[in-house]
């Protein structure tokens, strides 16, 4: 083997894990998330949860990825320890999928469709289809099939490389010699172990050993130990992930080594015990690509089927392992919320930018909270507990824009979508909208503080005027945020005339106060306090109209917002029939001067 060979082998391997990682990427982003959202309505059914980590692992092809994101879903609350476990069981046999597509490369047979089921036959068709798709399909979800098919046969272009490489080693006496060291059980699952935790996939490396048993010289009995460490050294990227996350977050990288540990165990005691009493003739055989699945296949199998029983026994070891120091316990606050923005998510772009939404709407809540409360100390009675829960409110706020914001930068630099990057931006926006809403809230508490240290009250006919436009303003908060959290794009459309009804009754209100004042029923001083009231209720409504056409605009790439305003505006009865419902519908008492 001479060091061209070398240099084959480690760039077929290169190519192999990138063809492997282009192909999981494509697979990830095709599913949009909708895997990840099965997972969050997981029941604590552990066959369900097994069959479910089956088939997710099957289609992403990582049983690393999955058990990342099991790391990620338990710190953030979204799935218990409980149901994890048998959805690692899960992970375990579909990752055994990537070994059978590989193991078609040892097919034999002079007939056109065995010939054709060679990945080295028909990957090259895959290559070129997907390389068409690409180059001139303008559809995501084509060019994410494209990905996944130009992926695949950049892997399958790996690994024959790998075994062109490989295939001299058949003839030097040093590497059948080095082979037989792993015919050591523990000696063997290190080895194996140590590969796959280097390059952090359990396929990956069995795919090589895959390729190195071209060269006919791999045993049944030294590749037996190495797939049973390939599968602890997997284990792993979950430990990595699980740092700095809460005990349960670790719990589960912990049980995903356990149950690969005693699975190893069980099933060298089990075959070398029967060995040592019957005699395995195959022991000593070559094995090639077919057989090393079927063993990889058997053994993650058996192991789940052998535990699942006893998921229990495993939860409890974890904890015994994990420990919860005392006194500790899931505190009920804010940073608990602050778990969904994970940076595991980040690998699923579409699942983490459903987590934002979801913190968006929760931030969206307590503004709206902020506002309702500072109507209410305004032109009812003051409050002192309110107008210190919108002040913890607006920090709060405050806190979610931080840690929205930063997490979306980051989600920001991904490979997102073309649908998820506009989700991105529109979110961004969104975050802004809320906090200036909250601003708002804060500032109508300095109006309710300065009437109630100057003894300042509004007039029976002020009064009831502005709980006209408290009322508008609830109405057209309430249609921008039920709009966002649904994703209601008619909803959105409401917002803008009700927006301009609310322009309108500022206006009515203000030529009224001036009347007021030449009438002398109003002082100058109360008519600051009445001006600094409506322009942040008003400004409110601005708020309310940026959401709604980001809303838009996410679903339309070539959307004006200018062009939009004014397009409603002048779009005859549309809008002007919706204006004239809502100015009925907020109509201001009867003047009574």
């Amino acid at each position: 083997m001479t060091i061209f060979n070398v240099l084959t082998l480690i760039g077929g391997l290169a190519m192999f894990l990138y063809g492997m990682n282009v192909m999981g990427n494509g697979l990830e982003k095709l599913a949009g998330g909708k895997l990840e959202k099965i997972f969050e309505r997981l029941t604590s059914n552990p066959i369900k949860a097994m069959l479910l980590g089956l088939s997710v692992t099957a289609v992403i092809q990582s049983s690393s990825a999955t058990t990342v994101m099991l790391v990620g879903f338990v710190n953030a609350g979204i799935m218990k320890l409980h149901s994890a476990i048998g959805v690692i069981m899960g992970a375990n046999i579909g990752t055994t999928v990537t070994a059978w597509i590989l193991s078609l490369s040892g097919l034999s047979g002079d007939s056109f469709l065995i010939k054709m089921l060679k990945p080295s036959s028909f990957s090259p068709i895959l290559a070129i289809i997907g390389v068409a798709m690409l180059t001139f399909s303008k559809n995501d979800k084509k060019k994410d099939i494209a990905s996944i098919l130009v992926g695949f046969a950049v892997l399958m272009f790996g690994m024959d490389s790998m075994s062109g490489a490989v295939a001299p080693l058949k003839d030097v006496p040093e590497f059948a010699e080095v082979l037989l060291w792993f015919k050591n059980p523990i000696l063997g699952v290190l080895a194996g172990a140590l590969l796959t935790a280097i390059i952090q996939s359990s396929s990956a490396s069995v795919g090589i050993l895959q390729a190195l048993s071209a060269t006919g010289a791999i045993t049944f009995g030294s590749a037996l130990p190495i797939i049973l460490g390939q599968n602890i050294g997997t284990c792993v990227t979950a430990l990595l992930s699980s740092i700095g996350t809460s005990k349960n977050a670790k719990r589960v990288a912990v049980v995903h080594l356990y149950f690969n540990i005693i699975g190893t165990l069980l099933f060298l005691t089990v075959f070398y015990l029967f060995n040592a009493f019957i005699g395995f003739s195959f022991v000593d055989g070559v094995v090639g690509a077919k057989e090393i699945a079927i063993v990889h296949t058997i053994f993650n199998l058996s192991t789940s089927i052998i535990l699942l029983p006893f998921i229990k026994v495993l939860e409890k070891l974890a904890y015994l392992t994990v420990k919860d120091k005392e006194g500790e316990g899931n505190k009920d606050n804010i940073e608990e919320q602050f778990k969904l923005l994970d940076e595991r998510f980040l690998q699923s772009p579409s699942f983490a930018v459903e987590k934002c939404r979801e913190l968006t709407n929760r931030m969206g809540e307590i503004a709206k909270e902020s506002i309702d409360m500072a109507m209410n100390i305004c032109v009812d009675k003051y409050d002192k507990e309110k107008a210190e829960q919108i002040a913890a409110n607006e920090a709060a706020v405050d806190l979610y824009e931080d840690r929205l914001g930063t997490y979306l930068v980051k989600l920001s630099s991904r490979d997102l979508s073309a649908k998820d990057s506009q989700s991105v931006s529109t979110i961004l926006h969104v975050i802004g909208d809320f906090e200036r809403i909250s601003d708002h809230a804060m500032n109508m508490v300095s109006v309710a503080e300065e009437k109630q240290q100057k003894d300042l009250n509004f007039t029976s006919q002020a009064t009831a005027e502005v709980k006209v436009m408290c009322s508008a303003v609830r109405d057209v908060l309430d249609i921008a945020m039920e709009a966002f959290e649904k994703h209601d794009l008619e909803l959105a459309t409401r917002v803008e005339p009700l927006e301009e009804v609310v322009d309108k009754i500022r206006t009515k209100l203000k030529n009224r106060h001036v009347k007021r004042l030449q009438t002398g029923e109003c002082t100058i001083e109360m008519g600051f306090v009445f001006s600094d009231l409506l322009t942040n209720l008003e400004r409110v409504s601005d708020h309310c109209s940026n959401i709604a056409v980001c809303l838009i605009q996410e679903n339309d790439e070539s959307f004006d917002v200018h062009e939009y305003v004014q397009m409603l505006k002048n779009s005859g009865e549309g809008f002007d029939g919706q204006v004239k419902r809502y100015s009925e519908k907020y109509a201001l008492p009867a003047k009574e001067f």
